[in-house]
């Protein structure tokens, strides 16, 4: 953008900085375009990170920032990032292939540390890793970070204590969704120690981990458990849905009852305007026969005279008045049936609602109890599985503690090897320079003689060596049954021994004998041939014994590889079972919990319309003749609106009996059952 480029050349002018033409060229030619700001391939020295680091810290209006390829130096990326540091506008950063180090390391995890909008770093063909500490210090920042979503770390050279730095700091974040760990040095132990961190962590849905040296079986389960993440982020965003929907129905249902009580109220007040008018209009007919009486009070008092009249006009008068008494009597006596009649009809309806919420209490009670023994289930399903993991970890003990046995076994027996060696060719070399000094001074026929002693010496020490070759291979697979190997090994260096001396104190005695006398030595000469036939036959002997130590080693090699097999076999299937069952005790979890939420929203309605019946029967009491049929109607509703209520609990504890039951946990606890 124009205004982006305006800020950097008033930056640069303002800390005394030449601008780079390339870089004003690439802002001039579309590297700001929207949102975005685009400088990949582009060199950034380290005075132009630090105006581009005070420009981010304006907060800008780039959301996304493309550094790829820009060949930072340690110092440009350390103030550069920096400036990020503090921006609240950037969810977007690429700095794929800057050959990022020690201090890059730091600087990031300072970044994730503080950075409160990131939500997508790019981090391919970096070198992170090298530097255990400054990994570790990066792996610290992720871990408190709280919004990062995906995470690029391919090509970034980390290996095991890398991947478990790593795997600490996923312990700990729960906002991760994506990770790519591609083309690294991870290995076995590395991809372990992630696969222990996904099981605690449950917000990575997705996980790359090709190239890293991992067996398929460790491959395969973190595949699992990431499926497991995501269909577990899946579940949470349907169940999320459902409550939202049954939130808005019961938002709906509510302003119903609102609008119900609304026009409740408003039909009560309109009977009471009419009570009001209608006493209103007796009281002035009541004022017009008052006026009336006046009236013929005066007649009385004016005419005198006719007492007769007026006499027998009372007497009418008195007997109408009689007669308007017995009707008021008659009246009153209705009224008071009436009242009777109403008490009743309200004590009946009393006692049926009564006997109502009665019901709904022991439907509630009964739910209740429901749930208690879900609970019980969920928490011995919790025990097994803590008791399977405790049985896994043993097992795990056992494995690193027998291997480091077998560790100091072997070297140990490299020790021993390596002494045996040694003493042999010294022994050896002196043998052979004595053997030389004296055939010089004795004939040439000795010398060819001494010579094939040695050639053949040689030729045995080529196999004793091929002997250690061997054995230094097996030492890997031959963990479980090394001592008898071991014994059967020092067997045969003492024969071995036994028969180097016995040859060399034969070959002193003959050349002390040829020093003696030069007489003797065609004698010694024959006796030197019968020794190498004998010698020959012995070294068959020990060949035929070597094939046999060669043919136990390859049995033993193959019955470790079979066993260690069946043992990461039966340790991946306990493995897949406990996570297979901790996803179903999820599951079982997230629908109690809705039930649990469904219950409580039940009962509450339950509450809040029997206190608002009670308090409409108590304040209408005096207005329960007119109001009566209403009232039948309102309850008709409310009854077919508990009953509509009480189906869905039952269906809904229906279906998850019925989900239990399928499971497989379900048909682990049918036999207890």
């Amino acid at each position: 953008m124009e205004d982006f480029r305006r800020t950097y050349l008033r930056l640069c002018k303002e800390s005394g900085v030449e601008p780079q033409e390339s870089m004003v060229a690439r802002l001039q030619g579309g590297g700001a375009q929207g949102s975005s700001l685009d400088l990949s391939g582009q060199s950034l020295s380290a005075e132009t990170c630090s105006v581009l680091a005070r420009a981010f810290q304006r907060d800008t209006v780039f959301t996304e920032v493309l550094l790829s390829d820009c060949m930072l130096s340690e110092e440009g990326a350390k103030v550069l990032l920096s400036g990020l540091s503090g921006n609240t506008t950037v969810k977007v950063l690429d700095l794929k292939g800057n050959n990022l180090r020690l201090t890059g390391a730091e600087v990031l995890g300072k970044l994730l540390a503080l950075n409160k909008t990131l939500r997508r770093l790019v981090l391919e063909w970096n070198a992170l890793g090298v530097w255990d500490e400054a990994f570790s210090l990066f792996c610290d920042g992720l871990a408190s970070n709280s919004v990062l979503t995906q995470l690029d770390l391919r090509n970034n050279q980390i290996n095991h204590h890398g991947a478990s730095e790593l795997a600490l700091a996923l312990k700990r974040n729960t906002t991760l969704q994506v990770l790519d760990l591609r083309w690294n040095n991870v290995g076995l132990l590395g991809g372990r120690t992630l696969l222990e961190a996904l099981q605690q962590n449950k917000s990575l849905t997705q996980l790359e981990m090709a190239g890293n040296n991992i067996p398929s079986d460790t491959l395969k389960a973190l595949e699992q458990t990431s499926g497991h993440n995501s269909d577990r982020q899946s579940g949470l965003r349907e169940s999320r849905s459902r409550t939202q929907v049954l939130g808005k129905e019961i938002q709906i249902l509510k302003e119903e009852k609102g609008r119900q009580f609304l026009n409740l109220m408003e039909t009560i007040e309109r009977q009471r305007e009419e009570m009001g008018r209608s006493s209103g209009s007796a009281s002035i007919q009541v004022g017009q026969l008052q006026e009336a009486l006046n009236e013929r009070k005066s007649a009385v008092n004016s005419l005198t005279a006719k007492l007769q009249m007026t006499e027998a006009a009372l007497a009418l008068s008195e007997q109408k008045y009689h007669n308007l008494g017995e009707l008021l009597t008659r009246v009153k006596f209705e009224k008071e049936e009436q009242r009777e009649r109403q008490s009743r009809e309200r004590r009946k309806e009393q006692e049926d609602n009564a006997l109502r919420e009665g019901k709904l209490l022991r439907e509630t009670q009964n739910l209740s109890d429901a749930k208690v023994q879900l609970m019980n289930k969920v928490e011995e399903l919790e025990h097994r599985c803590k008791s399977q993991q405790q049985q896994v970890f043993e097992l795990k003990q056992e494995l690193t503690n027998s291997s480091a046995e077998l560790k100091l076994q072997l070297a140990q027996a490299e020790d021993r090897l390596e002494m045996e060696k040694r003493r042999s060719k010294q022994a050896l070399q002196d043998s052979a320079s004595l053997r030389q000094k004296e055939v010089e001074q004795l004939n040439r026929h000795l010398e060819e003689c001494e010579r094939t002693l040695q050639e053949r010496i040689f030729k045995l020490e080529g196999q004793r060596i091929q002997l250690e070759e061997e054995l230094s291979k097996a030492r890997a697979v031959c963990m479980t049954e090394r001592a008898q190997a071991e014994e059967e090994l020092g067997r045969v260096r003492a024969l071995v021994r036994l028969e180097e001396q016995e040859h060399v104190s034969s070959v002193e005695e003959k050349l002390r004998c040829m020093r003696c006398s030069l007489q003797e030595v065609q004698l010694h000469s024959s006796q030197q041939k019968q020794t190498i036939s004998e010698l020959q036959a012995k070294n068959s002997q020990l060949s035929v014994g070597v094939d046999g130590l060669r043919h136990r080693t390859e049995e033993l090699q193959q019955d470790l590889s079979g066993k260690e097999q069946e043992k990461v076999a039966a340790v991946s299937r306990v493995k897949v079972e406990l996570q297979e069952q901790i996803g179903h005790l999820q599951a079982e979890r997230t629908a109690q919990g809705g039930l649990r939420e469904k219950i409580s929203a039940l009962e509450r309605e339950i509450k809040v319309l029997s206190s608002s019946h009670r308090e409409v029967l108590l304040d209408k009491e005096s207005e329960m003749s007119s109001m009566l049929e209403k009232l039948r109607l309102k309850e008709s509703e409310i009854q077919r609106m508990r009953e509509d209520e009480a189906n869905r609990a039952s269906y809904l504890q229906s279906a998850i009996l019925t989900y239990v039951q399928g499971s497989p946990l379900g048909h682990y606890s049918s036999p207890k059952k």
